[in-house]
């Protein structure tokens, strides 16, 4: 190795970072993401610590949700996290509303987040890690890497693993909490466990994919082929009408000379 190889290796892994960064925070959401995710629960808890009033809870949690939503359509933001906050706030409330009992407005997102880390496990052990299906067109690699890219394969197994085992241990501690503590201490706990697990687990998917081979630009190969393909049907239309390809700079000089 040069001297002049290191600081070329240096920028690489750079680059690749900060592309991984990039796409983590595209995928989930970033910074943003994780406070649209927090606010309306953190809205409902302190409201009902307050004055254990369900309805005025449940009518405060939604209507940040939306004000959320507006606010990303206004600065003309993408809207995916912030509509599935919506969602999740929608049916917490109308699980509440139903039964009557605040503690099941945590309930519908509790047993999403079973149902994501189940996810997780199965579809790694079934050799299509989820973190892969959900990344993969963020990186313009689709599915490449399941066969093609064995190295990055093995990285989103481990990420995959990862997030399944982190949400288990969450949902393991707020399951027993459901079913023995009050609403607001569930509410206060559920909060206390947004971000850190999956800053966690966010982290280990980057470690994971920095240190793995860099994904395959499958779109910039279609584009190639295509092109390729264009250029094939032109030279074959050409030999059909019996013209010639035309002659190169140096072709074309030389016959002038000649001439």
């Amino acid at each position: 190795m040069t001297s002049l190889d290191k600081p070329t290796d240096d920028t690489s892994a750079n680059d690749a970072r900060a592309v991984t960064e990039a796409a983590l925070f595209e995928a989930f959401g970033g910074v943003r993401g994780m406070v649209e995710t927090v606010v309306p629960g953190l809205l409902f808890v302190t409201i009902y610590t307050i004055n254990k009033d369900l309805h005025l809870s449940a009518i405060a949690a939604v209507a940040v949700s939306l004000v959320l939503v507006v606010v990303r359509l206004a600065m003309r933001d993408t809207v995916k996290h912030a509509f599935s906050g919506v969602f999740g706030v929608a049916f917490g409330v109308v699980f509440a509303m139903m039964t009557g009992n605040a503690k099941d407005f945590y309930l519908p997102g509790m047993l999403y987040t079973l149902g994501l880390a189940l996810a997780y496990i199965v579809t790694t052990i079934a050799g299509v890690p989820l973190i892969g299906l959900i990344l993969g067109p963020v990186f313009k690699e689709n599915l490449s890497w399941r066969t093609r890219n064995p190295g990055r394969k093995k990285a989103y197994a481990k990420a995959s693993w990862a997030w399944g085992l982190i949400l288990l241990a969450k949902c393991a501690i707020l399951f027993p909490l459901y079913w023995w503590a009050d609403t607001t201490q569930l509410g206060w706990v559920l909060v206390a466990l947004k971000i850190p697990p999956f800053l966690l687990a966010v982290w280990l998917t980057w470690v994971f994919l920095a240190k793995a081979p860099a994904p395959i630009d499958v779109f910039a190969e279609m584009e190639a082929e295509e092109k390729a393909e264009q250029e094939r049907k032109a030279t074959a239309l050409a030999a059909e009408r019996g013209e010639s390809p035309e002659p190169t700079e140096s072709t074309g000089g030389r016959h002038r000379r000649e001439a």
